[in-house]
């Protein structure tokens, strides 16, 4: 409890600019954890979305009644579902055009898909840029603050004839705390992100196998 209080005390008693900085600080922590659990939950909503679709995908069931099924949950469509609905109903609507040319109706689809990837991607990876600055400026800032404490307590030395370590001591820790709050805030943003970015890569690589293998279910359609 006394170490609780000596940090307070040390935090109340730091300058206008130390207590600015951690403000900044634990703010940007407050907001990367609220990042870092959004993340995880789309993504980890993601993966079980694409199992789900995968398995009916592939169960030997009708295309036509697969696309029209989701087409009653359009507003919650989002990954394989989306990607699937979107080649397919660009697939149908050339048919309807062009039948006999196969290769337009695949590159159609695929084109349709592709559009459907990338703002699926896009979606993914919201608030991932701000996890990756909060991982690489924290410390900085932290460190800012810790120079700028450090040489107010300097100054603030510079008036006195006899310095003891009681007298640096406070100051020095006061100067010091910027730096360990711009860690705390900056570890769990570095982590969260690699880890995330690797999870969308892998999600990416699925949904880009997805597609290739429904462009060649398509085109044996096609010509059959």
């Amino acid at each position: 409890m006394g170490s609780e209080l000596s940090l307070i005390d040390l935090v109340a008693q730091a300058g206008i600019v130390v207590k600015l900085v951690l403000l900044v600080l634990v703010l940007a922590s407050i907001l990367s954890w609220a990042a870092i659990f959004d993340r995880s939950r789309v993504l980890r909503r993601a993966r079980s979305n694409a199992e789900t679709f995968e398995q009916k995908f592939w169960s030997g069931g009708d295309l036509s009644a697969l696309y029209r099924e989701l087409g009653q949950e359009d507003r919650q469509l989002a990954g394989l579902p989306m990607i699937f609905r979107n080649g397919f109903k660009e697939y149908v609507r050339l048919r309807k055009v062009t039948p006999d040319d196969t290769q337009g109706l695949i590159q159609g689809a695929e084109r349709a898909m592709r559009v459907a990837l990338s703002r699926d991607i896009d979606r993914l990876e919201t608030h991932l840029p701000f996890l990756a600055t909060v991982g690489s400026t924290s410390p900085y800032i932290g460190l800012f603050g810790t120079v700028w404490g450090t040489m107010h307590a300097f100054q603030a030395l510079g008036n006195m004839q006899q310095t003891t370590l009681a007298l640096v001591g406070p100051g020095m820790s006061e100067a010091l705390i910027t730096t360990a709050v711009g860690l705390l805030a900056a570890i769990p943003a570095v982590v969260a992100y690699n880890r995330y970015v690797s999870q969308v890569e892998r999600l990416h690589s699925r949904y880009e196998e997805f597609m290739e293998e429904f462009s060649i279910l398509l085109q044996r359609q096609g010509r059959g």
